[in-house]
């Protein structure tokens, strides 16, 4: 597997990454380690959890990721093999939300604890929340830069005029700032005035902003939880119509042509995207993961992508 860099940082990382949101819950620890083991066999190094994942599942109080990974690579021996992202500001627990100073500081330390380690990769601000003073929130993440416990930030489900709030903020304090954003961003277009409650989808201001500024965009549910192909899970409402439709037929075309399945066309799709993208994937099984992982193998002509970004449902004037 390639690498690419992250944002304008230093660091090189894999140019999939696996999201471990089911690891603990969803997967048990044997499970978990085999998808683990799988992605770091076939050269992936960058995972991504965070602090709430996954109170969501049956039986998930959040915090149960990050505990399966600090399990696996303590036993692996491999820390310093692998780039580790994880999220604040989401409530789980005992746990508000918040991105206020304090709980920055506390749940930094709480995901230290559980994933075994000395610092986080790259720390992402989980959602934008509002009720706390953008400036706060920055400088808290910049004392963690600072302390050593965090390398990289990032934002997540951030709109693009706070992402350049941010930049501003941070150029004139001399702090650290967001070196990428975590957006939900899949192949399909999303219908005018789509709800997705707190997630943000990402749109054409933010993937300017990001090719503008040199920001990593990493896509979070690429692949829409399965559903561009199974029969048994329905586009969701927020995509469905006739441009789904259309952009559905040309990958099913264009992954006929290329010997692959719609999954690996998509990601490959962001893999030869204009600017930087960099997929967040999950797999709830071996197969699955092995599907996912051969995208990278899948090599789009220029007039295939072209085909793909041009999809698009007929209007009649």
């Amino acid at each position: 597997m390639r690498t690419m860099p992250l944002g304008n940082t230093t660091a090189d990382v894999s140019c999939l990454c696996f999201g471990a949101m089911r690891l603990g819950t969803n997967n048990d620890y044997p499970q978990s380690c085999e998808l683990l083991d799988m992605f770091v066999e076939a050269g992936g190094d960058f995972i991504d959890t965070a602090n709430v994942y996954s109170k969501w599942y049956t039986g998930g109080k959040g915090g149960e990721s990050e505990a399966v990974l600090g399990r696996w690579m303590a036993e692996r021996g491999n820390r310093e093999e692998l780039f580790i992202a994880t999220k604040v500001g989401v409530d789980y627990q005992d746990t508000p939300m918040s991105l206020g100073a304090d709980a920055i500081a506390r749940e930094c330390d709480r995901s230290l604890e559980r994933l075994g380690t000395d610092r986080i990769d790259l720390y992402y601000a989980h959602l934008d929340v509002r009720t706390t003073p953008l400036a706060e929130t920055l400088e808290a993440f910049d004392k963690l830069i600072r302390a050593g416990k965090v390398r990289f930030i990032g934002a997540s489900n951030y709109r693009a005029w706070r992402l350049a709030d941010a930049d501003a903020i941070c150029l004139g304090s001399g702090w650290e700032s967001f070196c990428c954003v975590q957006q939900r961003y899949t192949y399909l277009r999303p219908n005018p005035g789509a709800d997705f409650g707190l997630q943000v989808s990402a749109n054409e201001d933010l993937l300017d902003y990001c090719r503008d500024r040199g920001m990593t965009l990493l896509p979070y549910s690429p692949l829409l939880g399965g559903s561009y192909a199974r029969q048994d899970k329905p586009t969701p409402a927020q995509y469905a119509g006739p441009d789904a439709d259309a952009r559905l037929a040309a990958l099913r075309t264009v992954a006929d042509e290329a010997g692959a399945t719609i999954h690996q066309v998509v990601l490959a799709w962001m893999l030869h995207h204009d600017q930087s993208v960099l997929p967040v994937f999950s797999a709830s099984n071996p197969d699955q993961m092995r599907e996912n992982l051969g995208a990278v193998d899948v090599a789009l002509t220029p007039e295939q992508v072209s085909r793909l970004n041009e999809a698009a449902a007929h209007v009649n004037p």
